[in-house]
């Protein structure tokens, strides 16, 4: 891995463990629950709030994603 690459996941890293980001999953995970895709009547209003949706699971899931490429960076490395 090259010391760009190492920097790059290091300040990921450093990011996840502040009360900050902590915050920010557990305000951005709740305004998933707010969704509610029963109620909506026209199909553009569907397709919209499921790109919203599609997006908030990518910015929770993000952590996980970060973590799992760099195990598997490292892995390749060894």
């Amino acid at each position: 891995m090259t010391p760009e690459l190492e920097k790059y996941y290091e300040q990921y890293f450093d990011l996840f463990v502040t009360d900050g980001w902590k915050q920010f999953i557990l305000d951005i995970s709740a305004n998933l629950e707010s969704f509610d895709i029963r109620s909506v009547e026209k199909f553009e209003d569907l397709r919209y709030s499921q790109g919203q949706i599609k997006v908030i699971d990518q910015i929770i899931n993000w952590e996980t994603l970060i973590r799992n490429t760099y195990a598997e960076l490292e892995e390749d490395a060894s």
